[in-house]
């Protein structure tokens, strides 16, 4: 396979799925829940569990949108798309650390969630082909460390806030690359 016709591939990935917006739209709902609920006056470990309570219905959310935003979940014929859902199990290995600092120190698992979701952005960037996932994936990761480092214990609901608005960053740079990406698209499907 030619770079050309890989490059095709992810074109269509990036215009069909609209590079994932439904489900960085579904997160920003679930990490404001988040948000909140790092507000509350439970303790750190309680906090954690509901925190990982609410973060359940993200792929269902995520499916409803994009019946909103009319996305395609499966392109057909087109062999990178597996490839999406990989990339996403991935993180998964990453939840023994979670589940470690939810035992040993709760105070810091909302941190290591927000970087272990903004790290898994990281290969989306070359899956959907835009700089939006690498960049904000490192904005995220250091973000939120720079923020635990310099912030009392009791502002640790700043942490999930942050990566909201870090989401809707990334929704915004995704949804204007998107509109580049269809013209592309479009030009290159009418030849």
């Amino acid at each position: 396979m030619s770079q050309n016709d890989l490059d095709k591939l992810r074109l269509e990935l990036s215009v069909k799925a609209k590079n994932g917006l439904d489900f960085i739209v579904s997160a920003i709902i679930i990490w404001s829940l988040i948000s909140f609920i790092w507000t509350l006056s439970y303790s750190d470990y309680n906090k954690s569990v509901l925190t990982f309570i609410v973060g359940g219905p993200m792929l269902p959310l995520a499916f409803l949108l994009s019946k909103f935003f009319k996305t395609t979940w499966k392109v057909e014929g087109n062999p990178l798309e597996p490839l999406g859902l990989w990339l996403n199990f991935a993180q998964l290995f990453y939840f023994p650390m979670l589940v470690f600092v939810l035992i040993m120190k709760p105070e810091y698992f909302v941190l290591c969630y927000v970087i272990i979701t903004g790290a898994h952005f990281f290969p989306y960037a070359w899956y959907y082909n835009t700089k939006a996932f690498a960049v904000m994936a490192g904005v995220i990761s250091l973000g939120s460390m720079a923020i635990a480092l310099t912030m009392q214990p009791a502002n640790l609901y700043l942490i999930p806030l942050f990566m909201v608005a870090a989401l809707l960053v990334l929704a915004l740079w995704l949804f204007l690359d998107f509109r580049q990406s269809k013209l592309k698209y479009d030009k290159q499907t009418q030849n």
